[in-house]
């Protein structure tokens, strides 16, 4: 099992593709915050719901000097079809080995999904992502048992916040993202 990353950890460095081609190395944010998100696949609800509420403020957090990378454990192909779609303004990553994920050890866990299922806000999730056009969506080949996690990474590379989701719907909340952003 990969280790943790904890707050004044140096965040993992890695270089790597997005969907559209473009170069992405951690290095090359250096001086600039970012949130690092790590989701479940890109058919996933609840995962596109969240990349339509980070578009929604990426234009406020890019001004404030933060930028936003999000990594996918799925096939490039899969991307295009579901997550894709959103054109996001910040890299959407395809991770199908699940290297990135091993590198900042987010963990697969049967039970997290299971608890997730079983809590009574999972439902109102669900329905906020349908409402905003996210379908729940079966993904060939992806892994359910993926569990998100967030890090909130300061200008020299830090990891000033390491959010590892206790069940699917557990993110760092929004307000704590702007006010990281804004460096209050």
């Amino acid at each position: 099992m990969t280790h943790q990353m904890q707050p004044g950890m140096i965040a993992p460095s890695f270089r790597t593709v997005d969907l559209y081609g473009n170069f992405v190395s951690l290095e090359n944010y250096r001086g600039r915050k970012v949130l690092l998100a790590f989701l479940r696949f890109s058919a996933c609800a609840l995962c596109n719901l969240r990349v339509h509420q980070f578009i929604g403020r990426y234009p406020d957090w890019q001004r404030q000097g933060m930028e936003v990378i999000t990594v996918f454990e799925s096939p490039e192909a899969n991307m295009q079809t579901y997550v894709g779609a959103q054109n996001a303004p910040f890299p959407l990553v395809a991770d199908p080995q699940a290297d990135l994920y091993d590198l900042y050890g987010v963990e697969t866990s049967e039970e997290k999904v299971r608890m997730t299922m079983a809590d009574a806000n999972t439902k109102s999730f669900a329905e906020e992502a349908a409402a905003a056009g996210f379908p729940l969506t079966p993904e060939n080949g992806s892994n359910f048992n993926r569990i998100p996690a967030e890090f909130l990474i300061n200008e020299r590379g830090i990891v000033h916040l390491a959010h590892y989701s206790r069940i699917l719907t557990d993110h760092l909340p929004l307000a704590e993202i702007d006010s990281f952003a804004s460096g209050e």
